[in-house]
């Protein structure tokens, strides 16, 4: 019996299909990984510093407002003195230095304060201030004060502290180095973090490296964007990266402006001088104060007297709080009219920009919540670290102390890839040289290390 022939197709072997392509960017995780865990185990002890201190700096306002209550405050009086006298009490119960600014009560309850420079005893870039009682004219004290912010002793030491250990200006490239490195730190552990399978991402149910790994990651995550803030502004007054960014913003008309202090043609080397040590000029403060109040600048304000003959009174607005006052007035010390404006309205962008950061960064912006908010994040920093380091124990195996990231990931990556990352590279680091410097040191020390590490046979490539 015949079978009649088949009429189905013959089925054709399906080859397998072909494996995606990886992009041209996969090789950076691998290299990002290095960077990361090698810049966090280096870098780390430093970044632990900064947090500390700066979780005390944050903490320091409403710690300064209670060490010092009897020289900041006073009962509210009747009547407030006239400004002139409440500076003569402060100079005949303090007769030393010159007189370098004065700060009218800016509020009910509030002392005046008279700063006092040239004073033996007080750092040539601090002054003595003398708390002055301004309905009574009773002095209630004088302590050494720092900056634009007025920073008392405890304040001033956290401070120093905080910004260069308390050594000096060589001390601040402690504080410059961290925060040059702190947003590759965070962007490298964001990066890190997203690139990572969902799955890898969770929490709950986990246990030993995997779930250190996820605090930290979760961690990182929600307060990269501060850290960020915090590197990008702390960056602005630094040495180094400081002065780089003054350049560029000064060739882009970017400057913080001032208020001219010359007195006009006619009255120049009329208005006195500042030998004496008195603030009292010409017209006198209280017509020079009276002068700035009609120009719309309220409370709080500084009156800075004249450098010489041939200057102004400058008055000036120092909140920094939002909304922030910044404007400011010359007036004329012989004839009490002002000579020269400066509105904080017409600041130029990026001058704005940088006022606003700074003040966000030191915690004076928003008052209590600022500096919580700051506090939160130094306190998140702290903890990061010590998981970083945790994970890093436990990276290792047996008696072994942290197992090292493979290497060689660079030499994977696409040149279309590998030279515009060389080029922002080399710009980062000459306009942040304690990022660049330190980075050019690592990748050479690594070349040199993967090069005795493949004469031995040894050498451990990222897959």
């Amino acid at each position: 019996m015949s079978t009649a022939p088949s009429t189905a197709p013959a089925e054709v072997p399906q080859e397998p299909a072909p494996a995606p392509s990886p992009s041209r960017w996969a090789p950076l995780r691998p290299l990002i990984l290095r960077l990361h865990f090698y810049a966090g185990v280096l870098v780390a002890p430093f970044l632990l510093v900064a947090a500390t201190t700066g979780f005390l700096y944050a903490g320091a306002f409403q710690a300064e407002r209670f060490v010092y209550a009897h020289e900041l405050t006073v009962p509210v009086g009747d009547r407030e003195l006239p400004i002139s006298q409440q500076v003569a009490a402060a100079r005949k119960a303090h007769p030393e230095g010159t007189v370098s600014a004065v700060r009218p009560s800016p509020e009910a309850g509030a002392t005046t304060r008279v700063m006092l420079s040239g004073v033996a005893g007080v750092r040539s870039d601090h002054t003595l201030a003398v708390f002055v009682d301004p309905y009574t004219g009773k002095v209630r004290g004088a302590l050494e004060q720092y900056g634009s912010t007025g920073a008392l002793p405890l304040r001033t030491w956290i401070d120093d502290l905080h910004r260069n250990l308390n050594l000096g200006e060589t001390g601040r490239l402690y504080s410059e180095f961290a925060a040059s490195w702190l947003w590759v730190i965070s962007a490298g552990g964001l990066v890190l973090w997203f690139s990572r399978r969902r799955a890898l991402r969770k929490l709950r149910g986990t246990s030993g490296r995997r779930r250190t790994l996820g605090l930290h990651g979760t961690v990182g995550v929600w307060a990269a964007a501060g850290f960020i803030f915090l590197s990008a502004t702390g960056l602005t007054w630094s040495t180094y990266a400081g002065a780089n960014i003054d350049e560029l913003r000064t060739s882009l008309g970017q400057s913080t402006p001032s208020v001219s202090a010359a007195a006009s043609g006619e009255h120049a080397g009329h208005g006195g001088s500042t030998a004496t040590g008195d603030a009292e000029h010409g017209v006198g403060l209280d017509k020079i104060l009276a002068a700035a109040r009609a120009e719309g600048l309220g409370n709080p304000v500084e009156i800075v007297p004249p450098a010489d003959a041939n200057s102004t009174y400058v008055v000036k607005q120092v909140q920094r709080s939002w909304p922030e006052k910044q404007d400011a007035v010359a007036v004329d010390p012989t004839t009490g009219k002002v000579t020269d404006e400066l509105r904080f309205a017409d600041y130029p962008l990026l001058a704005k920009l940088t006022r606003w950061g700074i003040d966000l960064h030191t915690g004076v912006l928003f008052g209590l919540v600022n500096q919580m908010a700051l506090m939160l994040l130094a306190l998140s920093l702290i903890l990061l670290i010590v998981w970083g380091y945790r994970m890093w124990w436990q990276r290792g195996r047996g008696s072994s102390f942290g197992r090292p990231i493979p290497r060689g990931a660079w030499a994977q990556l696409s040149p279309l890839v590998l030279v515009p990352c060389l080029a922002v590279i080399a710009v980062l680091g000459y306009f942040v040289p304690l990022l660049g410097i330190p980075l050019a040191a690592f990748i050479a020390v690594d070349v040199v290390l993967g090069e005795v590490a493949h004469r031995k046979g040894s050498r451990t490539y990222a897959k």
